[in-house]
């Protein structure tokens, strides 16, 4: 059979699933881009960053409070990289409840039809059960990847800001 024989087995659900992957994967796509180029040439963020807290702290006073205004100003410039991630997460968290939800509706056919016509045709089960099956999969199979890409991104964000934070410290004090 098909993928697309498979997909359209999977009734409107897989069409809500498909429209989800969609918006999952532009938005994992875009990150991905975002946060290579910034890794890459991340020098504007650390001078921007230290030219806005030039005017917020003094270089004489104590380190940590040096350290927590540097973590404050990081964490602010790098939320507009995390902006999205939480649709990503979204998706990866009701995808399979939408699998779910198309089992049940499966299940659900399937009783119905045999009440309606009885159980002398094993295939009017059958149908439903497809039907169940095959969205559960879908579910699965665009929850996953959207669970993977949110982690690896929030993890790279993670590794940018230590890796920033550890220049813009090294920066500060250079000139102290």
């Amino acid at each position: 059979m098909i993928l697309f024989e498979y997909f359209e087995q999977g009734g409107f659900i897989m069409y809500i699933l498909l429209f989800l992957n969609i918006i999952g994967f532009s938005i994992l796509l875009y990150k991905t881009i975002l946060l290579l180029l910034l890794k890459k040439n991340h020098q504007n963020l650390i001078n921007s960053i230290l030219y806005s807290l030039s005017s917020k702290i003094d270089t004489k006073v104590d380190e940590q409070l040096i350290i927590q205004a540097i973590e404050k100003e990081l964490s602010y410039q790098l939320k507009n990289y995390e902006s999205g991630l939480d649709v990503v997460k979204i998706i990866a968290t009701i995808s399979p409840l939408l699998g779910l939800l198309g089992t049940v509706i499966g299940v659900f056919i399937s009783f119905e039809s045999i009440s309606k016509q009885g159980l002398g045709d094993p295939s009017i089960f059958a149908e439903g059960i497809s039907l169940a099956l095959i969205t559960t999969i879908g579910g699965l199979v665009v929850a996953i990847p959207h669970y993977i890409g949110y982690n690896f991104l929030i993890s790279m964000i993670d590794n940018i800001e230590a890796i920033l934070e550890k220049k813009i410290i090294l920066q500060i004090l250079e000139n102290k």
